[in-house]
């Protein structure tokens, strides 16, 4: 029972200073996308996925832990999908402009 009781101390810093990571990603959204990295994406999306549920699952129940990483996944797909729009769609885009002008 005394191990249920450390959770909290031993995941209070953690998820703090994890916000700095979050913080981080919303000033990259002004970032151009070509500059984006997709691993680094992927990991912090991933990151933040798996930690919600793990941050819900343990006891008790953690929720600065679940916050962070809910943001975590929210900026990450978001930078994902910024990049796959530029890498994936806007050829089109420039492609259909560059025959029309």
């Amino acid at each position: 029972m005394a191990a249920m009781q450390t959770y909290e101390l031993v995941h209070f810093w953690a998820p703090t200073f994890k916000w700095g990571i979050s913080i981080a990603n919303v000033a990259d959204f002004a970032k151009p996308p070509e500059k984006i990295s997709y691993p680094q994406q992927v990991a912090v999306a991933c990151t933040g996925v798996i930690w919600s549920r793990y941050s819900m699952v343990i006891t008790p129940k953690n929720w600065n832990l679940f916050s962070v990483n809910v943001a975590m996944a929210g900026t990450g797909l978001y930078q994902l999908s910024r990049k796959i729009r530029k890498d994936y769609f806007s050829d089109e885009k420039d492609a259909a402009a560059s025959v029309e002008g």
